[in-house]
């Protein structure tokens, strides 16, 4: 093995090693140093850099050998002053979501206080052009940065406080925050106030773990073997070759599958491993595992297990696939799902209106782009394994693997280290299963790690949807009636694709009360990438087209759009499009109102509403359960079902807790494990915090009962269970005077501010919470979802041709970049929900709901172009943003 001589953070370092390995791979792989994390590996994201010579680098791209005698710096090595400097900033201007990419930035940051540059945002802003941060909008990251560039000019000493922005209530619009009982100090550490993130700096400085980070004796590392076809019939997987490489421990094929081999979230129909004789559905199916002593030796192996094929036509649109005669690509049909209902004559309604419409939108397909690739470690223990995820749903991980081991499931422990995003895109199992079954089989740990590219194939995307709308209203501009009809590209596997166009069917008629209404969303397989749950879930989609005809309509009655809403926007009393009847928590006009005057105050404002789902409903429970044991020492394990994945849940379930209780929630400790009595199901539907507080509520108080009669350490060793269940919900379409499908929902109201050169200049968004539970997460929370929110606007998308991505590179996803990013500013609105802890309603979703719809109308305002095809990459404002795409092959 080649070696490596260079002065690694201030020591003279050798190394040893393999051909075709990066500086990031030694520097993690060999030396164990990882804070600099593997995010694409093409060197785009930026979560990788390091200091080579003084200047930041991406890690990823650089070869050893070039390396060799130089200076490498990684966030280890950085200065004490520095990385204190740099991490308290982060965390008090709401700049760590996930952590995934912070240490990156962190790093760059250094050279910015180096080169006193830190405090001039907009060379700050163009610094970040190398990196690439999917929670938080860039803005706040913009903050810390500049918070502590001041820092350092006079000393380096923070000054704690508020965050640079928290105007979150609107006090500058003559706005005053409700008063609620009970709470605490704003800046204080139960409800309402500002805690700081739970881990927050150790999210900062690299050194709270990522499933990629951990390294156990004994490990080996799998490496997943890919169909390279949409749709092929398996001839023959041939595995002698590779498994005579050096290292190669064993290679795992169907054949080696104890018990089910196929998984899936709510449809099990999604193969762990593709055998011979089967026909593969998409490119990301997997035909083996490889395992062997080393990440490097897995992957080399990997790429020489030969796989002989019948290469067949893929179906690529739901045209195809419901076109008579076509191959059936599951044994149900072709079709998954059909949701509908339908509410009085619409018919009849549409010939006495006034003015109608009818109009075609189209949406594309998205990648997630979390910045954490997925990654497992699974160990054997007690006849079983203990499974090390980054999900967000641990017992259904447990209960398919379970399946898929032979075993009860109460052999498999499934527990979150840390998840680096996932906005929908980790609810189904990755390489989990196969992960799993390895370490079961060999006895000893095993590690899998996708690569960015194996990341694209392998996950479920947002779905492309075709919405075609017709719809009336009288003279006034008042609905009477609305027809849709929705087809959604699932792609190969169900995922949660019928769930999916459930709620687009459910939102489509948007937050506005219609007596007529006819809706119907068709959920059809092709062999293109899975498509399941991405945030917003089919509300946004749904969200785009609705609010296009309401401008449409307000154009043909002669009033502002403003005014339509205003005049049609759902208040209590009202009923969903499904039928449910609206409580006093429905909030969506306090948001309108909140933002009259931004939008009458601008010639190219557009505006748009949004409502969505909080909790999944639709006949199924929604249930929150935490679990505090209390420790030897005075100390709390608090448990959850839920995932944290940068929405600042573990925070939450703190302040919860102080606020019942008063104990500091420095003496607890968060986190997720499959344990039975914590069971909440998926982390989806933003649902965790207004579900999980409630239950962290009776737990508390069952908690503060027990410190009235004893202290603290008197109650080493016993539990205190809280739990939440709403099991009142029905299917759309249940015959029922008020057919209650969701257990809550969260609204907004966005406008999209234009220049005079017709880019975005400034964004508000007011958004109805509830409560805000911490006001700074939820407006992080919001931020990020509007930064996503534009770049599916305007030029996120993931076009495939013939099955295939046409591209794989991260830089061809078309996410903003912090220099683009314009100014978002958030009003929480609070409305108290009967349903969520607190009064809270979810808010991890809804952020993105209108936004789209925001755009489209602003562009109309600017140029008199309607635009109904995501995404508007034609438009003025997308200029600059559309990468260039390249087909790989």
């Amino acid at each position: 093995m080649p070696t490596l001589s260079f002065t690694l953070n201030g020591r003279l370092t050798t190394v040893e090693f393999e051909d075709g390995e990066s500086l990031l791979d030694v520097l993690r792989e060999r030396l164990h140093l990882t804070a600099a994390k593997e995010g694409c590996g093409q060197g785009t994201c930026g979560c990788c850099t390091v200091l080579v010579n003084g200047r930041a680098a991406a890690a990823c791209l650089k070869k050893p050998e070039r390396v060799e005698g130089a200076s490498v710096v990684t966030l280890e090595g950085i200065s004490p002053r520095q990385r204190e400097l740099l991490a308290e900033a982060f965390v008090q201007e709401g700049a760590v979501q996930c952590g995934f990419c912070t240490p990156g930035i962190v790093v760059r940051a250094t050279t910015l206080l180096g080169r006193g540059t830190a405090t001039d945002r907009d060379k700050v802003a163009q610094a970040l052009a190398g990196h690439v941060c999917r929670c938080t909008g860039w803005t706040r990251i913009v903050d810390a940065i500049e918070t502590a560039g001041e820092a350092w000019q006079h000393g380096g000493e923070l000054t704690p406080g508020p965050s640079r922005r928290h105007d979150w209530f609107g006090e500058a619009l003559g706005r005053t925050r409700p008063s609620h009982e009970g709470g605490c100090d704003h800046y204080g550490h139960g409800v309402g106030g500002v805690a700081p993130r739970y881990g927050g700096r150790d999210l900062a400085l690299g050194e709270k773990p990522f499933v990629a980070d951990l390294k156990i004796d004994g490990m080996a590392h799998g490496a997943v073997v890919l169909a390279a076809h949409p749709r092929a019939r398996v001839l023959a997987i041939e595995t002698a070759a590779a498994a005579a490489m050096p290292g190669v421990i064993r290679i795992l094929t169907a054949a080696d599958v104890p018990g089910e081999r196929t998984v899936g979230v709510i449809v099990r129909d999604w193969p762990v491993f593709i055998a011979p004789g089967e026909i593969t559905r998409c490119v990301g199916d997997v035909l083996a595992l490889v395992v062997a002593d080393t990440r490097a030796r897995a992957r080399r192996a990997a790429r020489a297990v030969a796989i002989y094929v019948e290469v067949l036509t893929p179906l690529t649109t739901p045209e195809a696939a419901l076109a008579p005669g076509a191959p059936v690509l599951h044994d149900g049909g072709n079709i998954l799902d059909v949701c509908d209902f339908a509410r009085g004559d619409v018919d009849a309604a549409l010939a006495v209106s006034a003015h109608t419409v009818r109009q075609r939108f189209q949406t594309q397909r998205i990648e997630h782009a979390f910045l954490e690739p997925e990654a497992c470690l699974a160990l054997p223990a007690d006849g079983g394994v203990h499974v090390l995820s980054q999900g967000q749903g641990v017992h259904d991980d447990q209960r398919q693997i379970a399946a898929i081991l032979g075993v009860a499931r109460e052999r498999v422990m499934v527990e979150l280290v840390s998840s680096g995003g996932a906005f929908g895109g980790k609810e189904d199992m990755s390489v989990q299963g196969q992960t799993a079954l390895a370490a079961f089989l060999l006895g000893r740990p095993v590690k899998t790690v996708l690569s960015r590219e194996e990341s694209i194939l392998m996950h479920p995307k947002r779905h492309p949807l075709v919405l075609d709308y017709e719809a009336g209203c009288d003279t006034d501009g008042r609905l009477q009636a609305m027809r849709v009809r929705i087809v959604g590209d699932t792609g190969a596997y169900a995922s949660v694709g019928a769930k999916v166009l459930e709620r687009a069917a459910g939102h489509a008629c948007g937050p506005y009360a219609i007596a007529n209404v006819d809706v119907r969303a068709t959920t059809v397989y092709t062999n293109n990438p899975p498509s399941g749950a991405m945030r917003g879930f089919g509300a946004n989609q749904a969200a785009f087209a609705v609010e296009g005809v309401l401008d449409m309509l307000a154009e043909k009655v002669g009033i502002d759009r403003w005014e339509i809403r205003h005049r049609n926007v759902l208040r209590p009393g009202d009923r969903f499009a499904p039928g449910q009847i609206m409580t006093a928590s429905c909030g969506v006009l306090e948001t309108l109102e909140a933002v009259r005057e931004v939008f009458y105050a601008s010639p190219t404002a557009g505006i748009a509403c949004g409502i969505k789902n909080t909790g999944i409903g639709n006949g199924m429970e929604d249930i929150g359960r935490v679990l505090i044991r209390v420790r030897p020492g005075g100390r709390l394990d608090v448990l959850t079902g839920y995932t944290e994945m940068g929405q600042g849940l573990f925070t939450i379930l703190g302040q919860v807790i102080a606020e019942e209780t008063a104990l500091d929630p420095a003496c607890m400790e968060v986190g997720t494990r499959s344990e039975l009595a914590v069971e909440c199901g998926m982390t989806t539907a933003s649902r965790a915090t207004a579900l999980a507080s409630e239950a962290a509520r009776r737990a508390g108080r069952k908690l503060a009962a027990a410190l009235a009669i004893r202290p603290l350490a008197d109650l080493a060793g016993e539990e205190f269970h809280g739990e939440y269940i709403c099991d009142f919900t029905v299917p759309p379409g249940t015959d029922v005077d008020n057919p209650i499908t969701h257990v809550t929902f969260g609204y907004a109201t966005q406008v999209v501010i234009l220049d005079e050169a017709g880019q975005i200049a400034r964004v508000v968004a007011a958004h109805d919470v509830g409560r805000a539970i911490n006001p700074l997460h939820c407006v992080q929370q919001i931020e990020g979802a509007v930064h996503m929110g534009l770049g599916y606007a305007l030029c996120e998308d993931l076009p495939c041709t013939d099955g295939r991505p046409d591209s794989l590179r991260f830089r061809d996803l078309g996410i903003i970049p912090a220099k683009a990013t314009p100014p978002v500013d958030v009003i929480l609105v609070e409305v108290p929900d009967e349903v969520g802890g607190y009064g809270s309603k979810g808010v991890g979703e809804i952020g993105l709901v209108p936004t789209a719809a925001a755009v489209a109308s602003a562009l109309y305002a600017f140029d008199g172009i309607r635009r109904t095809t995501l995404p508007m990459s034609d438009a003025p404002a997308a200029r600059g943003l559309v990468p260039p795409r390249r087909r790989q092959n």
